[in-house]
């Protein structure tokens, strides 16, 4: 019994964040409405408060799991380039890349600060933070960055990532401003090393 009621919980929290992920993609948060969204997924008003606390938690619930998904995607392109440098190089230019991306614009870039505060506060961006730090140390160990405090370096690039995302976003022309804000993000990271690579 117990363990089917979980499932069900489970599935009603999975319900209402695919539900909220749609609606503050298309409306913006503001105009979503939180009636709307719960009739359209079966559920009341009730499981969404008994799931999230409010409609605050439902949409910090859906950046965690957007921007999760993000430094996801970055990792897998970074990884690919077979080489550490490279790879956070290739991982920061990706995660700014998706800042065109108009669900990831509005929820994550534009409504996810506006509501949510700091976005560097958030439990998404620390577990990315820490991905960054060990690869960071792993970089100042081989020599290839400058011996710097790997916590520091690891905060000011993603903070750059970030804030060129942002930027992007909040922009009149992302598709103009990206490859400015990749070409200064690889300049600005590249001050890390320890000499050119």
């Amino acid at each position: 019994m117990a363990k089917r009621r979980l499932e069900t919980m489970e599935e009603n929290r999975a319900k209402l964040i695919a539900a909220a992920r749609k609606a503050f993609a298309e409306k913006g948060y503001s105009a979503a409405s939180m009636d709307e969204l719960t009739a359209s997924v079966g559920l009341t008003r009730g499981a969404l408060y008994h799931n999230f606390g409010d409609k605050r938690g439902l949409l910090a619930a859906v950046v965690d799991q957007i921007d999760s998904e993000m430094a996801s995607r970055a990792q897998e392109i970074g990884s690919r380039s077979g080489d550490d440098w490279q790879g956070m190089l290739a991982e920061g230019a990706a995660y700014i890349e998706m800042a065109l991306n108009p669900e990831v614009q509005r929820i994550v870039l534009l409504d996810g600060p506006a509501v949510l505060g700091d976005p560097s506060q958030w439990p998404s961006q620390s577990r990315c933070l820490q991905v960054t730090r060990q690869a960071m140390e792993r970089l100042v160990e081989q020599g290839v960055v400058k011996p710097l405090d790997a916590e520091a370096a690891a905060r000011l690039v993603s903070g750059a990532a970030l804030n060129a995302a942002l930027w992007i976003a909040a922009s009149d022309k992302p598709e103009d401003v990206l490859p400015k804000a990749q070409e200064a993000f690889l300049a600005l990271a590249s001050g890390l090393l320890a000499k050119q690579h």
